[in-house]
């Protein structure tokens, strides 16, 4: 016997992800960000607040992001100001990543955005337990 919808945990995590991703997008549009623009300039600026200049492939596997997809929204990113396509000298081929002083001044006002979404979409649920859940999920142990 199938589970019915409300008893569904996938079915539940659908429409749970449709209102988180609603509520960062309602955030994010006043500063101009679409939510993987979002993704991909934050990942960008955390790295290079590391020391790190990532290429394109890098910055892909740090944001979980498709290649081909990420490709087009830096270009995206490189037409508004916020990130810098520039020659990796270890490798001329190459494309390092720099946020601009435009995107790092508009990031650290998106994360913060962002981050007050989630406190407040996560709230009913204890910080810990939401972490360790979705730690879990997102990457199951073998």
């Amino acid at each position: 016997m199938p589970l019915g919808p409300g008893e569904s945990p996938g079915f539940l995590l659908w429409h749970a992800t449709l209102r988180w991703q609603r509520d960062v997008a309602t955030a994010l549009a006043p500063l101009g960000l679409t939510h993987v623009q979002f993704v991909l300039l934050a990942c960008t600026w955390w790295l290079n607040a590391q020391g790190r200049h990532p290429n394109q492939l890098a910055l892909a596997r740090q944001a979980g992001t498709d290649v081909k997809m990420t490709s087009q929204v830096l270009r995206t990113l490189e037409q508004k100001g916020l990130v810098a396509r520039e020659v990796d000298p270890a490798d001329t081929r190459a494309k390092r990543l720099r946020v601009t002083d435009t995107g790092a001044e508009l990031a650290p006002r998106a994360i913060a955005a962002v981050e007050h979404v989630d406190a407040q979409f996560f709230e009913p649920v204890p910080l810990g337990d939401a972490v360790a859940l979705l730690g879990r999920l997102a990457h199951p142990e073998p």
